[in-house]
C-alpha cells in the first residue's frame, strides 16, 4: 500500500526499451482536446500495468503534493509531464515519449497536447504511429480539436482509433452517454477511413477499463484499454509484400576495400543476387551482401536496417533510392500534396522551402493552392491563404528529381516536411496524395518546316505594303515587283534564321525552364497584392 492509499501491483523489472521483433511493437499516441485527461491516462496506464520503479513513484508522491491537482491522490499526469510549464499549468505542451511493455506486446506511446497552438506537436506524436486513442470528455462530448486531432490521424494515416470516453464517473456511468457519443463519433470520422474504431468508457484517474474491468461499468462487455492494445493488428502486409524499396541513409565505407549502403527498408524484401535499380539515375547491379551488426542475412524484409553491398561499383548517395530492378517507380519533379502548416508565418505561394522527404532533401515551391478543409465539416473549400494550423492540398514542384509515392502507400517517400531556409524552422507537415505520375512534359520543338513556313506567310503578306508603295512612287509595275520580291526572299531567310536561334533556346517553353513563368507569377503575385492593399 502506498502512502497516498494506493496499491500498486507486483512490480516486474522491464527494460527501457525491450528488444523485440517489429511485429510485437505497437507505436501509439494519446490525443483530443485540452483537459480530456490524456497525461492522466498513460500515467495511471503505467502505473496499473506495473511498469513505474519504486523511486519513480516516491518522486510522484512527492510532486503530487507540490504541482498535483487531485487533491490527496497521486496526480498521475505527473508522470508524463515533464516540463515545468506543464507541471505549473497542468497542461501538456510537449510530445511526451514512454516506453513501457508486458508480456504480450512492447510498447512507445505519444503523450500529445490538446491546445489548438500546440496542433504540430500533436501531428508529430501521430507520425509513424500506429493506433491513435483519442481522448472525449464524457461531459463534454466531441470538441473541435477532438475533429481536428482526428482528421490528422486519418490524414497521416493511423489506421486504427480507440475512443476512450473518459470521466465516465462524472455523468454517473451512464450508458446511454456513452452510447451517444460513441455514434456521433462515429458519424463524425466515417470519412476519415480508419480500419477500425473501438470505444471504450473510461475513468483514467481511478483506472476503470484501463487494466482491470471496472465493476462501475457492468453494461460495458468490450476489452479494456490494455488488453486491447496488447491484440489489436496493426500489421502493414501491403508494404511487407511489395518489391523492394530502401532509402539510402548512408554510405558506408569502414575501411578501404569495403563500400556498403545502409538504410531501413520501406517496403519489400531483398535477398543476395537480386538485381536492383537506384533511382533517381536509374543505374542497375545486383546485391552481393546484405551486411547487419549481427553479421550477414540471408534475406531481410520490411522494416530491417541493414547495409548493402553491391557487385558493381554505382555512384549513389544519401537521398537515392535502391528499388526492385522490376519497380516501375520513377522519380519527379511535381507532386500534390496535403499540408498541415505548422508555422506561425503563413505560406507565401513561390517561395522556395527546403523539402525533407525519405532521406532527400532538395528546395521545393508550393506553386499552387488548390483546396482548404473545413475542420468541422472535413470538407475541402476555396484556399485563400494557408495560415498556422490549416490544413491545404496544394502542388509542389522540385529543383531536382525526387523519389515519391503516395503516402497511402509508402509511408517513408510519401511523408514529407518543409523547413524555412532561414530560420530553420519546421514550416509544414505534408504527405502526398497524387504523384504526378505523368512524365513532366517534353519541351515544345520547332520543326525547320514550320519555321520556313511561317515566314514565308508572314513576309509574302507584309511585302504587299512594299509594293504598293514601290509602284505608287515609281509608276513602274516590274520594278515595284522586283523591289518586293527580293525583298521576300532576302526577309524569308533573315526570319528563318531567327526562328531557328529561338527554337534552340528552352526559355519560356512548356517543360523547359521557367524563368519567364516565374518572373510573370511574380510580378502577377505582387500586382494583386498592392490591389488587395
Amino acid at each position: 500500500m502506498h502512502s497516498l492509499g494506493l496499491e500498486r501491483p507486483a512490480l516486474a523489472p522491464v527494460p527501457l526499451m525491450p528488444r523485440v521483433q517489429p511485429a510485437s511493437l505497437l507505436r501509439f499516441l494519446t490525443c483530443g482536446s485540452v483537459d480530456d485527461g490524456k497525461s492522466t491516462l498513460i500515467g495511471r496506464l503505467l502505473f496499473d500495468a506495473g511498469t513505474v520503479p519504486a523511486d519513480r513513484l516516491d518522486t510522484l508522491e512527492s510532486d503530487s503534493r507540490r504541482y498535483g491537482t487531485t487533491g490527496a491522490g497521486l496526480d498521475f499526469a505527473l508522470l508524463v509531464d515533464g516540463l515545468l510549464a506543464e507541471r505549473e499549468q497542468g497542461i501538456t505542451i510537449d510530445v511526451a515519449y514512454r516506453y513501457f511493455a508486458t508480456s504480450r506486446r512492447a510498447f512507445i506511446v505519444a503523450d500529445t497536447p490538446g491546445h489548438q497552438q500546440y496542433t504540430r506537436n500533436m501531428a508529430t506524436g501521430a507520425a509513424g504511429a500506429d493506433l491513435a486513442v483519442i481522448l472525449v470528455d464524457a461531459r463534454q462530448g466531441i470538441l473541435p480539436q477532438t475533429r481536428r486531432h482526428s482528421f490528422i490521424a486519418g490524414m497521416l494515416r493511423v489506421r486504427h482509433v480507440v475512443l476512450a470516453v473518459n470521466k465516465m464517473d462524472l455523468v454517473g456511468f451512464d450508458r446511454a452517454t456513452f452510447e451517444t457519443l460513441v455514434a456521433e463519433y462515429r458519424r463524425i470520422a466515417a470519412p476519415l477511413g480508419f480500419a477500425s474504431i473501438t470505444a471504450i468508457p473510461l475513468c483514467a484517474r481511478d483506472g476503470d477499463n484501463l487494466v482491470l474491468r471496472s465493476t462501475r461499468m457492468p453494461w460495458y462487455e468490450g476489452p479494456t484499454l490494455l488488453g486491447h492494445l496488447e491484440t489489436v493488428d496493426v500489421s502493414q502486409a501491403t508494404q511487407a509484400a511489395g518489391t523492394l524499396r530502401l532509402p539510402v541513409q548512408w554510405v558506408n565505407r569502414r575501411d578501404e576495400g569495403f563500400r556498403g549502403y545502409a538504410g531501413t527498408i520501406a517496403q519489400g524484401r531483398v535477398a543476395p543476387g537480386d538485381a536492383i535499380r537506384v533511382l533517381p539515375g536509374g543505374r542497375t547491379g545486383r546485391v552481393a551482401r546484405i551486411v547487419t551488426a549481427d553479421g550477414d542475412l540471408d534475406a531481410a524484409s520490411c522494416g530491417q536496417a541493414v547495409t548493402l553491398t553491391l557487385g558493381e561499383q554505382l555512384d549513389i548517395s544519401r537521398g537515392d533510392v535502391i528499388v526492385a530492378a522490376g519497380d516501375a517507380l520513377r522519380a519527379r519533379h511535381e507532386v500534390t500534396a496535403r499540408l498541415l502548416w505548422m508555422d506561425e508565418a503563413p505560406l507565401r505561394l513561390g517561395e522556395a522551402y527546403e523539402i525533407r522527404i525519405g532521406t532527400a532533401t532538395a528546395i521545393a515551391r508550393v506553386t499552387a493552392l488548390h483546396d482548404a478543409i473545413d475542420i468541422h465539416s472535413f470538407l475541402p473549400g476555396p484556399a485563400t491563404g494557408l495560415e498556422v494550423n490549416g490544413i491545404a492540398r496544394v502542388s509542389l514542384t522540385f529543383d531536382r528529381p525526387l523519389v515519391v509515392v503516395r503516402y497511402d502507400e509508402d509511408r517513408d517517400l510519401g511523408g514529407l516536411i518543409l523547413v524555412d531556409r532561414v530560420s530553420n524552422t519546421t514550416s509544414a507537415l505534408g504527405m502526398v496524395v497524387e504523384d504526378s505520375a505523368q512524365p513532366p512534359k517534353p519541351a515544345l520543338r520547332e520543326w525547320h518546316g514550320r519555321s520556313l513556313a511561317k515566314a514565308a506567310t508572314w513576309r509574302m503578306i507584309g511585302s504587299i505594303d512594299t509594293f504598293v508603295l514601290s509602284w505608287l512612287f515609281t509608276g513602274q509595275l516590274s520594278l515595284a515587283g522586283s523591289i518586293a520580291g527580293t525583298e521576300i526572299f532576302t526577309k524569308i531567310a533573315l526570319f528563318y534564321v531567327h526562328e531557328r536561334f529561338w527554337a534552340a533556346l528552352p526559355w519560356g517553353k512548356t517543360g523547359g525552364s521557367i524563368i519567364g513563368e516565374s518572373l510573370l507569377q511574380r510580378l502577377l503575385r505582387k500586382m494583386s497584392g498592392k490591389t488587395k492593399e
